[in-house]
């Protein structure tokens, strides 16, 4: 006899699963199990009558074509209780494990869980390094740990310049000495000097600030080959990732100085002008040290990206070069005041708004 649309419709509805937000779960929370789906409005009920939670379901009936294979022995289906007490009819498990707002089906949990072990075993096992410390997820908490600590440690620095250069330079460089002279200015008009902390023109601009009595602060990173802090450091601060110590090199000055450097000073570079040149931070001086060193990018910038269009001719004043000290000492000073000079302005005019309301 050829069925009627209508109870091949019905049969469909009947062989697919429900929902996944009307499974209910069993009484550990873990496993939820399926509801039978009830009869919509105006439709045509089954044939067969369903079994109700008090009722165990009539085994001695033939199944029908589409109805899902019988449990296994011991399982406990027909008698509601194997299942949580779902009707007995429900006997497919559509087995998925919560975890927090993320929901896992069993091909995803056998590919992404472990479950050789209970978690009270993981958690008091004394054995090797555990791998939940190389995973993003606990990395995740190291990255707002050293946000954390460096913006405890350098909130109360007041005015600072931070100053970048190579590594590679040894004590008897001109640069050296520049870099140890500007520093020592620097701290005599009353600002910290922030570097890497490392060798080079970074130990050289915290020697020169130690020397003359300023707050000499270094933000090391932590390298294949350790890079020590270098001696003259006052406050020190230890980084493992290069984005959380560019922010406090940015956050924390209120200019730049760009020493003749490798990939890193470069880096440093054109970080500070994109934040510039975005909008992100204003009146933020930044001069490059030494026209020889400087010249030949100076000049690839404005033959090629600026005729180019790559950016626009504007962008060449976003930093300026010097080879004298002083004048860069006066450069660096001058976005400290032009911005202390515009909170004083704006404190004038809102008071005078205040009185005059």
């Amino acid at each position: 006899m050829r069925r009627r649309p209508a109870d091949l419709q019905g049969v469909a509805r009947a062989a697919l699963p429900p929902p996944w937000h009307s499974l209910p779960y069993d009484q550990e929370g873990l496993m939820p199990r399926s509801r039978p789906k009830s009869d919509k409005d105006g439709e045509r009920p089954s044939k067969k009558k369903r079994p109700t939670p008090q009722q165990a379901p009539d085994t001695s009936e033939r199944p029908a074509p589409n109805a899902a294979p019988s449990p296994v022995a011991g399982s406990g289906a027909g008698s509601g209780a194997g299942n949580g007490g779902v009707n007995g009819d429900a006997n497919v498990t559509h087995e998925r494990r919560r975890s927090g707002r993320v929901t896992y089906q069993p091909k995803a949990a056998a590919i992404l869980t472990t479950h050789a072990r209970t978690e009270d075993e993981r958690l008091l096992d004394t054995g090797a390094r555990p791998a939940f410390l190389d995973s993003d997820p606990w990395r995740s908490l190291r990255i707002l740990a050293e946000f954390v600590e460096g913006f405890d440690a350098l909130a109360s620095i007041g005015k600072a310049v931070t100053i970048f250069g190579s590594a590679r330079v040894e004590e008897g460089d001109p640069y050296y000495a520049k870099a140890r002279k500007l520093a020592g200015l620097l701290a005599k008009e009353g600002f910290a000097v922030i570097t890497g902390g490392g060798p080079g023109i970074m130990e050289a601009a915290n020697r020169g600030c130690h020397d003359a009595g300023g707050l000499s602060i270094g933000c090391n990173i932590e390298l294949p080959h350790e890079q020590a802090v270098n001696a003259y450091v006052d406050l020190a601060v230890e980084f493992r990732y290069f984005f959380a110590r560019k922010m406090m090199f940015v956050k924390y000055a209120d200019a730049f100085a760009i020493f003749p450097g490798g990939f890193g000073t470069l880096d440093e570079l054109f970080e500070s002008l994109t934040l510039i040149q975005t909008g992100k931070i204003k009146h933020f001086p930044v001069v490059l040290i030494g026209k020889e060193y400087w010249t030949g990018l100076l000049r690839w910038l404005r033959s090629e990206t600026a005729s180019r269009g790559a950016i626009a001719v504007e962008d060449l004043d976003l930093f300026q070069c010097t080879d004298d000290m002083d004048e860069a000492c006066r450069m660096l000073t001058a976005g400290f005041t032009q911005r202390a000079e515009e909170i004083e302005t704006a404190a004038r005019t809102s008071s005078g708004t205040a009185a005059s309301g």
